[in-house]
């Protein structure tokens, strides 16, 4: 997203197969697995045999960029400096690289909506408990689990869960997919803002990361109930 105003006309949530441009994504990203320049045969002999676990990471990585930051060019410069400086050719295995590789994107994509707009991830104050909604900082509190939310991501619902997400504050969106689609922990998510969400960011903390999650969670728990409705 360029900004919120225009938050409408970018889909936060990607198709299928991902556009024009990233189609060749692991192809591109070849070269670039740790930062430091290097011969083609010393490249060819560090992806030996991971050209399908890089594939799936490119995917995921895109999946969680556009939710973050948007469609196209911004979401696939992100991720291509995600695995630039995620070293995921000195990981032992696919799920290790796949959370260096979710790290350095999440660090890309914060120092971009904080360029795109300085203090869109400024610390809350005074944040007010979710009271009776939701108590609990988990996704399944809100009735749904995380293969769920990959299905309801990929699937179908994509467009009602990219309208729902196109309307979420930045910050509030941002928590919401670092915790529930990235998988990182609240003092991860607190330790990310506040390192790289802008000056305004410094104050975030574990405990500000539990209250706005709630806050999304609540947000899904009435979208999942609108939708239940809507159906039955």
């Amino acid at each position: 997203m360029s900004n919120e105003a225009n938050s409408s006309q970018v889909s936060l949530i990607p198709p299928q197969a991902m556009p024009e441009g990233a189609q060749d994504f692991s192809k591109r990203v070849r070269g670039l697995m740790d930062g430091r320049t290097k011969d083609d045969a010393t490249v060819a002999q560090a992806l030996k045999g991971m050209d399908a676990m890089l594939d799936a990471i490119a995917a995921g990585l895109y999946s969680q960029a556009s939710m973050l930051v948007g469609e196209g060019e911004d979401g696939v410069r992100i991720v291509e400096t995600a695995v630039a400086t995620a070293e995921v050719s000195a990981c032992q295995d696919a799920s290790e690289a796949r959370q260096s590789s979710r790290r350095a994107l999440a660090v890309a994509a914060l120092e971009l909506l904080e360029r795109r707009a300085p203090g869109s991830l400024a610390a809350p104050d005074g944040i007010e408990p979710a009271g009776s909604c939701i108590e609990e900082d988990d996704l399944e509190a809100a009735g749904v689990s995380r293969d769920e939310l990959e299905r309801m991501i990929a699937g179908p619902d994509r467009d009602r869960v990219r309208r729902w997400l196109e309307k979420l504050p930045a910050a509030l969106r941002t928590v919401f997919v670092l915790r529930a689609v990235s998988g990182f922990t609240a003092e991860e998510t607190a330790g990310l803002l506040a390192r790289y969400g802008g000056p305004k960011a410094a104050g975030w903390s574990a405990e500000a990361v539990r209250a706005i999650f709630r806050q999304g969670l609540c947000s899904l728990a009435s979208q999942l109930i609108q939708a239940s409705a809507a159906r039955g």
